[in-house]
């Protein structure tokens, strides 16, 4: 399909402010801005609060380390509701816990485990096969993603378990090859998980199933690793949904299908969470491309999707972010690249990084966290790469997703939690 006219971009930008804030308007919280309650933050979508303002350096005690926490490993990214951290981490290579601790101190609070651990394949463990997916808070409830496909329901204050499923054996469903690597998404009173083979919307408060969804019991693509997101899309609220093989957009009433698209990746390692721009929908695929998706309405009320352009930009784990009409993202050749979402024109591309960023943006910067446990700070410059600075945080590998909220930098490496404040 060919780019968008003048007047189709013009409209883009113009309505794109809209849809972030209506849903900024579902996903709001009292302490906005201080918490980061899910993968990618409280939106989802690693846009940090505009309060307060970060600093253009790292360096020269800038940073600041509050405390540290030693931990087992674990690749779940740190969750922060009001005055408590929640991590989680695999014992022992057989009990997976959950860790309530002081924001301030550092402190335990409580603790909760359960039986729990497997092998993933050899070349997914390279660092070792830890619990996976990011949890989720609603201010009073705690869902957390266990590696053998099961979701627990802790209660935020006490650490009590108010619920428990195996998706295995509510839905007779094989045991995920990669564990459970899709984070949970709280809306509203629902929680929407990628497990048991498919999409599954449940009741927040017991767990029960509302409905399923997006289901597939193919051999090689049982465990996705892409997170779910809420968005607004051509006017219709929609779950945004890559699994192994396709993006989808799913009513989150009923769990129809509202459109898909296949997506070519190797042995289907669609990992990355997509990303909205307007009405359309970025993503990029190991060993694939990078493409643009527009979601059209249609006369009857029903949506359509049609390629606005690709790139031979090939993502691999991390998650890109989106800044104006640039769109920065961290490449399978561990390369940092930003592209034009316009025209899907590639601006500039930088040496090779580490494996793996995590990142999170406020205005026009970029705070990255490489797996080898450094610290970036970049102007988010879409005519060429500009690294304001650079600072050690970690002497382990940090596979973790960062979290930058309320003044606090949280930085979960596979043996602690390290809490940094900005000066």
């Amino acid at each position: 399909m060919p780019a968008y006219s003048n007047h189709s971009r013009s409209t883009k930008r113009r309505f794109a402010w809209l849809s972030t804030f209506l849903i900024g308007v579902i996903y709001s919280t009292p302490s906005e801005g201080k918490d980061w309650l899910q993968w990618r933050g409280t939106k989802r979508d690693s846009q940090a609060s505009p309060m307060p303002v970060w600093p253009h350096r790292l360096s020269d005690g800038t940073l600041r380390k509050q405390w540290s926490v030693a931990l087992g490993p674990s690749y779940s990214g740190p969750i922060v509701s009001g005055q408590r951290v929640f991590v989680t981490e695999t014992l022992d290579a057989a009990k997976e816990m959950v860790y309530a601790l002081d924001r301030r101190s550092g402190e335990k609070l409580w603790e909760s485990g359960w039986d729990g651990a497997m092998k993933v394949p050899f070349f997914a463990a390279a660092n070792g096969s830890w619990i996976r997916a990011t949890p989720a808070c609603d201010g009073k409830r705690l869902f957390v993603a266990g590696i053998r496909d099961v979701l627990v329901c802790l209660d935020v204050e006490s650490g009590d378990q108010l619920w428990q499923i195996d998706f295995v054996e509510r839905y007779a469903t094989a045991l995920p090859m990669f564990g459970f690597a899709s984070s949970p998404m709280i809306v509203g009173d629902h929680v929407y998980v990628q497990a048991g083979e498919s999409l599954v919307k449940l009741d927040a408060k017991t767990g029960e199933s509302v409905w399923r969804t997006a289901v597939n019991s193919g051999d090689d693509h049982r465990s996705p690793f892409s997170s779910p997101t809420f968005v607004q899309l051509a006017g219709r609220e929609q779950i945004l949904l890559q699994t192994r093989t396709e993006l989808k957009g799913i009513a989150p009433e009923t769990g129809a299908e509202l459109w898909s698209q296949e997506i070519q990746a190797f042995r289907g390692m669609n990992i990355l969470t997509p990303t909205v721009y307007g009405d359309s929908v970025f993503t990029s695929a190991h060993s694939g491309k990078a493409q643009l998706w527009n979601v059209i309405a249609a006369n009857d009320g029903s949506q359509v999707i049609a390629e606005q352009w690709s790139n031979k930009a090939k993502a691999y784990m991390s998650s890109p972010v989106v800044i104006g009409d640039h769109v920065y993202l961290h490449l399978q050749n561990q390369r940092f690249c930003c592209l034009n979402l316009q025209t899907g024109e590639q601006t500039w591309r930088t040496k090779p990084f580490g494996k793996y960023w995590s990142m999170v943006a406020q205005g026009d910067k970029i705070l990255a966290l490489e797996e080898r446990g450094e610290l970036l700070l970049i102007r988010a410059n879409p005519d060429e790469f500009e690294l304001l600075d650079r600072h050690d945080v970690q002497g382990s590998s940090t596979w973790a997703h960062l979290a930058v909220c309320g003044g606090q930098v949280f930085v979960r490496s596979l043996d602690a939690l390290t809490v940094y404040a900005w000066e």
